[in-house]
């Protein structure tokens, strides 16, 4: 593998086969030789807020967080629970990710954020995108995804949707509506 993609963002085009991951946009907290690892960012899960996966755990929400969504990060094991953060926190279990941020998958993180004592900056995913050895690599072939850095505000925009596929695209100089599922080599 020439290139590392951790850190990135993986934007979805229409060429992309599998109807899940339409006009997703993941961040990539993993990229080898061995796969690649990653949170859709862009799919809350309806109507479920992190007071309610918090009180499935048994730690209690404050009222400024409970609203918040909690996103699906993806298709695989949907019952395991994912914090992307800011770094700047006590977390020692964390993965530390280019550009200050940090993975965890520690219930420690998640009471720091219920008491408003954790980072500023927090995503919960529940699943993960994963790959393969060489299959992202080959999806990006294919023309499924388009990689970039992250913008600003990109990764904890506080309402996620459908908006942070344009935003991502429009950082990239993009306009979605140009995007076609039939892609060539010139």
């Amino acid at each position: 593998m020439d290139f590392d993609l951790t850190g990135k963002l993986l934007i979805s085009t229409p060429a992309m086969g599998d109807p899940r991951f339409a006009h997703s946009v993941i961040f990539l907290c993993a990229h080898s030789n061995e796969g690649a690892f990653g949170l859709v960012l862009n799919r809350p899960v309806p109507k479920l807020t992190i007071a309610a996966v918090l009180d499935q755990i048994g730690i209690e929400a404050g009222e400024p967080i409970g609203r918040t969504a909690v996103l699906s990060g993806g298709p695989v094991e949907t019952q395991r629970g994912f914090v992307l953060h800011g770094g700047g926190a006590d977390d020692p279990s964390g993965q530390d990710l280019p550009g200050g941020l940090v993975l965890s998958a520690s219930t420690e993180i998640l009471r720091a954020i219920a008491k408003g004592e954790g980072p500023q900056d927090w995503l919960l995913a529940l699943g993960y995108s994963g790959w393969g050895p060489g299959q992202l690599e080959g999806e990006i072939g294919q023309n499924a995804w388009l990689t970039c850095d992250p913008p600003p505000g990109l990764v904890f925009d506080p309402h996620p949707g459908e908006h942070q596929w344009r935003a991502a695209l429009k950082s990239m100089g993009i306009d979605p509506l140009s995007l076609s599922s039939v892609a060539g080599r010139a």
